[in-house]
Formats: structure tokens, sequence, C-alpha cells
């Protein structure tokens, strides 16, 4: 079948492009969705800014780092506790935000004094913090305030500090992937390289594009201790200031979310060769064939067995319990990117469970081009898609649940439709052994609730009949 148009894209017909269904035998480079362009004006897009994917997705997990914004107070807001990445150091990451403030008047006469003055300010307060992130803003980025150079006297002031310049403006790109773009790049050219980690073990690696939702990158952890594995540098779950900066003596970068972070793995790999290693963590089978794939890179098949018999013993029987009660219920997944192809094949061999839709709001071509792929006859794929586009695409498809952000979540429980939390989720860990189950109970337990039922009844009708039956 041919690109799609909506009925409510009628007046957008541009739109066409971003929508398709598939057939069988159709030639992806032909009927290939539009991705990583301009959101056409009027159509309601649910993208996050560009600042958003360099401070939200990636630079706001460490747990050691001041996050100070250089913009208008709502920039920080609207990126602090927005996502759910936990920390061993009692959630240093999550209990604070740090802001310039910027008013008008620092908009018209310059904002690089009231910068300073708040770096200094964030330090005095966390005495104990020697590492930031400064980020700009389209604010900032508009009237021109240089940051590097006040950084740069911040650091010639206060000896033992370190601080990061993210330079990636909400304007920067056509969605939050250029945050991460940006982000990655930039921390690659000034930072890796300029601390040397303590190596413990013979077999080390970076997890790259991991953000300890829920705590994924702790059962992560879990599995590379018991293989005896040293992960150099979480990017970014969890992870340290100092340890990024430590990225180059890792034998094998560990890849999970390519779309966030693979650019900064294929430029360690141009610079200093380490290896890159693509895994699917989220999904059963895709745990253990990632765990196999670690263990025969450095040669320990035996501890990666090891791992995935024992696994399997805690866990795959409630797996197949789902399974049993799952098959054949029909899903959408909206959400950023990867997720959409690390969950089709997942939810669909894990549980026989019917991905019938799917919409990305910043994915590129090969992130189509692996979903479609892995994806059945009939399903509907869109890029950058809109609430309209949603409602249309419900009453199409009739899902027994949608994996989506709590944006669209919130109109999807409108509809009396179960929601899964995809960005934060429910009640993770989603990734590894653990995570596939707990991910399924979320699922079981949202399309078996008897709260959608009640929902929809209307319980004025009732009374109303009550009174006239004189009960």
């Amino acid at each position: 079948m041919p690109l799609k148009l909506f009925k409510c894209d009628e007046t957008i017909p541009e739109r066409e492009r971003h929508v398709y269904i598939k057939e069988d035998g159709e030639d992806l480079t032909q009927y290939l969705p539009a991705s990583n362009v301009t959101t056409i004006p009027g159509t309601l897009s649910e993208r996050g800014c560009s600042y958003c994917g360099a401070k939200l997705v990636i630079g706001g997990v460490l747990k050691d780092t001041i996050q100070l914004v250089h913009g208008p107070i709502g920039c920080t807001y609207n990126t602090w506790h927005t996502k759910r990445y936990p920390s061993d150091n009692n959630n240093f990451q999550l209990k604070y935000g740090w802001s310039t403030d910027m008013k008008e008047g620092n908009v018209v006469f310059g904002g690089m004094k009231k910068l300073k003055q708040a770096i200094n300010e964030a330090f005095d307060a966390f005495p104990e913090v020697k590492r930031m992130m400064v980020y700009v803003t389209c604010a900032t980025a508009l009237i021109g305030d240089d940051i590097k150079s006040v950084i740069k006297e911040v650091e010639e002031e206060r000896e033992d500090v370190d601080l990061f310049a993210v330079q990636c403006p909400g304007f920067a790109g056509v969605s939050q992937s250029m945050g991460h773009h940006v982000f990655n790049i930039d921390w690659m050219k000034e930072k890796v390289g300029t601390y040397e980690p303590e190596i413990k073990s013979e077999y080390t690696v970076n997890i790259i594009g991991d953000y300890n939702i829920q705590g994924d990158t702790f059962v992560m952890n879990d599995y590379l201790e018991r293989m005896g594995i040293q992960v150099i540098a979480h990017f970014t779950g969890n992870g340290t200031y100092d340890a990024l900066r430590g990225m180059h003596r890792a034998k094998l970068n560990l890849t999970n979310c390519a779309r966030s972070a693979g650019y900064i793995a294929n430029e360690l790999k141009k610079k200093y060769g380490i290896p890159r290693l693509d895994v699917d963590t989220w999904g059963y089978d895709y745990a253990k064939e990632g765990l196999r794939k670690l263990g025969t890179y450095f040669g320990i098949e035996d501890k990666a067995e090891q791992v995935i018999a024992e696994e399997d013993a805690k866990w795959g029987a409630k797996m197949k319990w789902y399974k049993e009660r799952l098959a054949g219920k029909k899903l959408c997944i909206w959400t950023g990117g990867p997720r959409l192809w690390h969950w089709t094949k997942a939810l669909e061999d894990d549980l026989g469970m019917e991905v019938v839709a799917m919409s990305s709001k910043f994915g590129h071509q090969e992130d189509f081009e692996k979903v479609i792929s892995r994806g059945r006859k009939g399903t509907i794929y869109i890029d950058d898609g809109n609430e309209l586009e949603f409602f249309e695409v419900l009453d199409m498809v009739k899902p027994d649940v949608v994996l989506t952000g709590p944006r669209v979540g919130e109109m999807v429980k409108k509809l009396h439709i179960p929601y899964i939390n995809g960005h934060g989720y429910h009640n993770g860990p989603y990734m590894g052994f653990e995570g596939s189950v707990n991910m399924a109970r979320d699922m079981y337990n949202a399309i078996n609730s008897p709260l959608w039922g009640l929902a929809g009844k209307d319980i004025r009708e009732s009374a109303k009949e009550a009174i006239t039956q004189g009960v």
C-alpha cells in the first residue's frame, strides 16, 4: 500500500509523506516515511526541542553533576522531574534544578554576568560537587551570550572544578535528536581522554545509550558483574562526569539506544579503535542474544550461559504465564525512535502480541527501515504523529493497549484505552529478563483492570433510573 493520507490531514496533504501502511513485497526505499525533517506547521507535533534532547535525555541523567540551564526558568522546569532515572547516591540529579532565570532585562542587556554569578552560587551551595554542565537555550543563543568564555573564567578562578558547555538551543534542529548529536560529538571532542579510570578487569566496556529508567542500568550492571566485566562508563544512566571522560579506556562499546548515543560509539571507534557491539536488551529473548554476543566477543561464553540459565530459572515461568494471557492482544507503540524496533519483535515473539501501529517522534530513516522490516503486514507507521492522527488510528486498529508517553497517554486514558508509559515506565525496570516480566505484568494489569469498564459508565443515568423506579 502506498503512503497514507489520513482524513484529518486533508488540509495538510504534505503529511501523506509521513505515514505508511505495510504490505508484503513492497520496497522500503519506495515507501519509507519521511523522517527527521522539519515539522509541518499546524500539525500539533509531539516532538521535543533540541535542548531537551541534550539535557533531559542525556546530560541530566548524570548523578554527580550540576545541570545549570542558562535561560528562562521554564526551560529548567520542563526538563526536570519528567524522567524516572534514579541513582545510587540518593538521587541527587532528581532532587535539584538549576537555572539562571533569565528575565527581560537580562535578554536586553546580556546574561553573561548573571551566568557567572549563578555558576558560583551553585558551586557554593553544593561545595562537594565539582562538576557542572551549562546549557544554552533559545533566548541566550539568540542574544549571543558566550558561555564558553564565562566557563573559562570560572575554571581559572576555581581550579578544582570542571565544566562542559552544551551549545544546543531548542531551535538547533528539527527535534530532540539534534540535541543527542551535539552532546555526543562535543563531549567526544572536549572531554573524552582527559581522565584515566582505574582498570580492574581484562574485560572492560562502555554501556552506551542506557539512561537507567527506573533502574534499567542496575539490571545490566548485575549481569555484567556476574560475567566479570568492568563497566568503565555509563552513557549516561547512573553515570558520573569523570567516568565519561575516561571512555577511551574501554575495550568495547556496548550500544543499546543507537539513536541517542550511536554517534559517540562511532567516534570512539574512529579515534581510539574501540569496537561497537549493538544489542537489544529490551526483550526476554533479546537479552539472551545480547549476553551471548557479549560473551562471544570476550571469549567467556560459559559465564554468559550461566547468567542466562540463572535468570531463565527465575523469570521463565512468569514470562510463559503472561504470554498465555497476552497472546493475540493488539498493541500500539508511540514513542521516540529506537524503542519502536527494540520492542516490536520482542513483544510479538516473547508474548505473542500484535503490534498494529507505531509512531516515532524523532526517528531517522534507519530507524524506520529497522522497524518496518521487523513489523507485520497491515501495521501503520507514522513519523512525527499528532493527536488527530492518533484518534483516527485508534479508530482504525482498536488496540488493547498503547505504549506511549504521558502526554499522549492522558488522551488515550480519556478514551478508556489502557496505556503504559513507554518513556518513564509504569513499574520498571523494563530491561533484561526481569524487565520483560515487569513490562508484561504492567500490560496485563492495564488490559484487565476493571477501571476501564467503570470509567465508561455514566452514573448519572443510573441515578436517574433509580429515582424513577423509586429505589
